[in-house]
C-alpha cells in the first residue's frame, strides 16, 4: 500500500453522502406544523394590536396629519362648543410627569439593582426586596395614585410632582428587576479578572458591570418609560387637569391620557376627534419608546 494510501486511510477523507431534506419525515412533518401553528399564534395575537393601530389612524389621523396639524399640537384644548383646539398642554403634561419620574426611578432603579445583584444578593434583605419588586410589578395603577394622594396630594395639593412621583411608583420595580437582570448576565469571569488586576468593588461596578449590562438596563428603563407614558388612573389622584400650560411644578396639570377620558366622554363632536388624536400620539409616543427598548437591548455582535 503506497503512503498516499495510508495518508487518505488515516485521514478519512473519502466523499461522504450529503444529507437530504425528506419533506415526508415525521420529524420533518411535526417541524413544519409547530412552525406553522406558532406563525397563527403571533398573527392572531397582532390581529388587534393592528385593529386599534387602523382604527386610531382613520379617527385621529385626519386632525394629527391634516393641515391644522400645528394648532393640534400646540392649542389649548377647547371648552364646550369652540371648535379647533388642540392637545398641546396634554403633551408637555404628559413629558414633564414622566421626566419627573424617571428621574426619581431610574437613579434610586439602578443603585437598588447593584445591591440585588452585585453587593449581595443572596441575604435576606435582598431576596425579600426581590419579592417585593416583583409583587409590585402587578400593584394596581390606581392603588400608587391613592397613596401619593395620602401622602403629598392631602398635603401639597394636585402638582405635576405628585403626578410624577405616582408614575416613579410604578416604574420602580420595573427597573429594578430588568437592571438586576442585566447585571446578572455578566459573566463571573470578567468580574473575577477586574480583581486579579487590583480593581476594588466599585471599580469592577462602574467599569465591568454597568458598561457590560447597560443594554439591558437601557431596555427595562424605555419599557417602564412607555408604561408610565399611557398611564391614567394615578394621575386622576395626582395631577387631576389643567386646560393650560403648566407654569410650575406645584399646580395641577394636562396630560394625554386624562385628556382622553374627558374629552370621550363628552357630547361635542370637536372635543371627541381630539380625543382620538390624543389617542393616536399616545400610542405614537409609546411605540417610539418601545422601538427604542428594542434598538437599545439588542445584543452587539
Amino acid at each position: 500500500m503506497s503512503q498516499l494510501d495510508l495518508t487518505s486511510q488515516a485521514l478519512d477523507i473519502r466523499p461522504r453522502p450529503r444529507l437530504q431534506y425528506q419533506a415526508l419525515e415525521p420529524r420533518a412533518l411535526k417541524s413544519g406544523f409547530l412552525t406553522g401553528l406558532t406563525w397563527l399564534a403571533a398573527l392572531l395575537a397582532a390581529v388587534p394590536l393592528f385593529s386599534v393601530i387602523y382604527m386610531l389612524l382613520i379617527q385621529g389621523g385626519t386632525r394629527l396629519f391634516g393641515a391644522d396639524i400645528a394648532e393640534v399640537l400646540t392649542g389649548l384644548p377647547p371648552a364646550g362648543f369652540e371648535m379647533g383646539g388642540g392637545i398641546g398642554p396634554a403633551i408637555v403634561g404628559t413629558l414633564i410627569m414622566v421626566g419627573i419620574a424617571s428621574a426619581i426611578s431610574i437613579p434610586l432603579g439602578i443603585l437598588a439593582a447593584i445591591y440585588l445583584g452585585v453587593l449581595d444578593s443572596t441575604s435576606k434583605i435582598a431576596k425579600t426586596a426581590r419579592f417585593l419588586a416583583k409583587v409590585l410589578t402587578g400593584f394596581p395603577s390606581i392603588l400608587a395614585g391613592v397613596f401619593v394622594y395620602a401622602v403629598i396630594v392631602i398635603r401639597f395639593g394636585y402638582s405635576a410632582t405628585a403626578g410624577g412621583v405616582a408614575l416613579a411608583v410604578l416604574m420602580l420595580p420595573t427597573v429594578v428587576l430588568a437592571a438586576e437582570e442585566a447585571m446578572s448576565q455578566v459573566p463571573q469571569r470578567m468580574k473575577d479578572a477586574a480583581y486579579g488586576m487590583g480593581c476594588t468593588r466599585t471599580q469592577v461596578i462602574w467599569k465591568v458591570v454597568l458598561p457590560t449590562g447597560l443594554p439591558g438596563i437601557l431596555t427595562g428603563v424605555m419599557l417602564a418609560i412607555a408604561g408610565a407614558s399611557g398611564e391614567s388612573a394615578p394621575l386622576l389622584f395626582t395631577a387631576l387637569f389643567s386646560n393650560y400650560y403648566i407654569s410650575e411644578l406645584a399646580e395641577p396639570t394636562a396630560s394625554l391620557s386624562i385628556l382622553i377620558y374627558n374629552f370621550s366622554g363628552m357630547p361635542f363632536q370637536n372635543q371627541i376627534e381630539l380625543a382620538w388624536t390624543a389617542s393616536l400620539v399616545l400610542v405614537l409616543i409609546v411605540l417610539v419608546f418601545n422601538i427604542l427598548a428594542r434598538i437599545l437591548g439588542r445584543p452587539k455582535v
